[in-house]
């Protein structure tokens, strides 16, 4: 019992010699490449048999034919263990690069192509996350575009919008300022209607931009659905009138929600005013509120004849003023992305669908915990 103690004694100090001196080797080439390090590995497992049995011989526990033998074995073993781990180990920095070439092509622009030939579990998973990591940034890119593709349109109808009132206020307070205005109080009242104009423009593009920044800063207290529709339709009944448009307020539940009420008559309002301005003389806007699976549903219905469908999904887009079936009014096309933007900061949902004879703008809210 207590030679086999010392032998396994004798073993383990020179296998431990050899694993420290492994360790020492792998930790100067921890920069190099993989091949060098399995090369290592394999090389340490080998020396540390070797070195084991060169103690226990050292120790005289081993004679000299029995030496002879268990070296060359190791011998055999070591030329056999090395080619191996240098195999593996070229295959793997081989698979390596491959990923490495396809993630520069991906990190240059492109998209991601996973290399098609196999590899091990863990470039198969990393390979995996970067092509998910593609299709993310390729998301994103296309998102980004669009929205560049907007603000650029948004810059340009701004511009448009904003030239032909300056251009008129500029006109008639010359005049005024001249002398020659044959009216001078309708010079007056038309200065003041588009200053109200631009102020109404300056305004949604101040509220836009903090929806888009993410600085919108909501109120949120307890109000009834009935209060918040109702408020909203006085608002908006003088425009109704100048525009022979009925308005009805129908199927209206006194279901309560957790909202910011000026935000949410802002929303209110800008829907209001767009279905109005788009409905016919003699037509109805229809406003209605009811709960839902989903939480609560406004409703704005109006008679506008209906939105053609490929424009459909960009309805809320900023900028969008809508085709021959919507021919839009003085605007700049914000104030459903406006909608949007506060619909979406209440953790809610914005979305339009045809029907006959008009279209239907939905705006879903949480509804309040009782």
């Amino acid at each position: 019992m207590k030679d086999t103690f010392l032998i396994a004694l004798f073993a383990f100090l020179g296998a431990g010699a050899a694993g420290l001196l492994g360790a020492a080797a792998l930790w100067l080439l921890r920069r190099r490449s993989l091949t060098a390090s399995l090369t290592v590995v394999a090389a340490v497992a080998v020396t540390a048999m070797l070195a084991g049995t060169l103690a226990v011989a050292q120790a005289m526990f081993l004679s000299g034919h029995d030496l002879t033998v268990v070296t060359t074995v190791v011998a055999m073993a070591a030329v056999v263990s090395l080619a191996t781990a240098l195999l593996l180990g070229r295959w793997v920095v081989a698979r390596s690069r491959e990923l490495q070439l396809a993630a520069r092509s991906f990190g240059e622009g492109g998209d991601f192509a996973a290399p098609a030939r196999p590899a091990t579990a863990e470039l198969a998973a990393l390979s995996r996350e970067l092509a998910a990591t593609s299709a993310r940034l390729a998301e994103s890119r296309e998102r980004e575009r669009m929205l560049e593709s907007s603000r650029r349109e948004l810059v340009a109808w701004i511009s448009h919008d904003l030239r032909t009132p300056l251009a008129g206020l500029r006109a008639m307070s010359e005049a005024l300022e001249d002398g020659v205005a044959a009216d001078p109080d309708r010079y007056l009242r038309q200065i003041r209607t588009e200053v109200e104009r631009l102020n109404g423009m300056v305004g949604d593009l101040f509220e836009l931009s903090r929806i888009h920044a993410g600085t919108l800063a909501l109120s949120p207290s307890r109000i009834s659905l009935y209060d918040l529709v109702g408020d909203a339709l006085a608002g908006a009944d003088p425009l109704a009138r100048e525009h022979g448009v009925k308005l009805v307020g129908g199927r209206i539940e006194e279901v309560p929600v957790e909202v910011d009420s000026r935000e949410m008559n802002r929303v209110l309002g800008n829907l209001l005013v767009n279905a109005i301005r788009r409905t016919p003389e003699d037509g109805t806007v229809a406003v209605a509120a009811e709960r839902s699976a989903e939480g609560v549903v406004l409703s704005v219905t109006d008679g506008c004849g209906g939105i053609p469908q490929d424009d459909l999904p960009r309805v809320f887009d900023t900028g969008w003023r809508g085709t021959h079936a919507r021919t839009p009014p003085a605007g700049a096309g914000l104030g459903l992305a406006i909608v949007r933007g506060i619909v979406e900061a209440h953790q809610g949902r914005a979305a339009v669908r045809n029907i006959p004879g008009g279209c239907r703008f939905e705006v879903t809210l949480p509804a309040a915990e009782h």
